[in-house]
């Protein structure tokens, strides 16, 4: 079952859930010429609600009929199985290392029509090497195939290289930035190591902002 924090489930009238919708219809429609279909949702330094924004932005892509996957990419400190209530014995782990699993992808079914959660599995000891590897282009072409979106979830920018490897390989990424609490420098340096790689920064989503402006794009 999933966690009660999913809004756009538990409140879907409100207006956090309605501004994720336009969160949404902004990523879908930024760009006619580079549409993104492979997105990464981290933050600058720490958590900063990134996994939970991620969850409920996956949600309001398959609401609109996407057939969606939310990839827990950060193989580090995972939330996408607590969030969703999943067993994360079989994950993207497996399809970095089985090939059976990237024939027949270990995807987790949701009660939401359009999607599906890949966990992250069992935490390797070197994820910034599996994550810049072949291997996972291999398993973005796989995901690919099989829906219209792909979301990731990665470690925060300034807490490991994961964000910047995975990124490069991916449409775009939107960066968490937690009101009153993440560091205007920290937001700053977090966008210059992406921009140093070339990195498509799409925006940025304001969370525990006041109710009236609960997310800004």
């Amino acid at each position: 079952m999933a966690n009660a924090n999913l809004i756009t489930l538990s409140d879907p009238r409100s207006t956090s859930a309605e501004a994720y919708r336009t969160l949404r219809t902004n990523l879908m429609f930024s760009s006619v010429e580079n549409p993104i279909h492979t997105l990464l949702v981290t933050s600058p330094a720490k958590d900063d609600q990134k996994s939970i924004t991620l969850a409920n932005l996956a949600v309001t892509f398959a609401q609109g009929g996407n057939k969606t996957i939310l990839v827990d990419a950060d193989l580090r400190q995972p939330k996408q199985q607590t969030i969703w209530g999943l067993d994360n014995q079989q994950g993207l782990t497996n399809m970095m290392v089985d090939d059976t699993a990237i024939s027949n992808p270990p995807l987790k079914a949701t009660d939401i029509d359009n999607l599906q959660i890949l966990t992250s599995g069992e935490l390797p000891p070197n994820p910034a090497d599996l994550l810049s590897g072949k291997r996972m282009d291999e398993i973005i072409g796989v995901l690919k195939a099989r829906a219209d979106y792909i979301l990731f979830d990665s470690p925060p920018v300034l807490a490991a290289t994961d964000a910047a490897l995975l990124g490069i390989k991916l449409d775009g990424v939107l960066l968490a930035v937690r009101a009153g609490d993440t560091r205007r420098d920290h937001t700053a340096q977090a966008r210059q190591a992406l921009e140093r790689v070339h990195i498509r920064i799409v925006g940025a989503v304001l969370t525990n902002a006041p109710s009236e402006n609960k997310i800004a794009y």
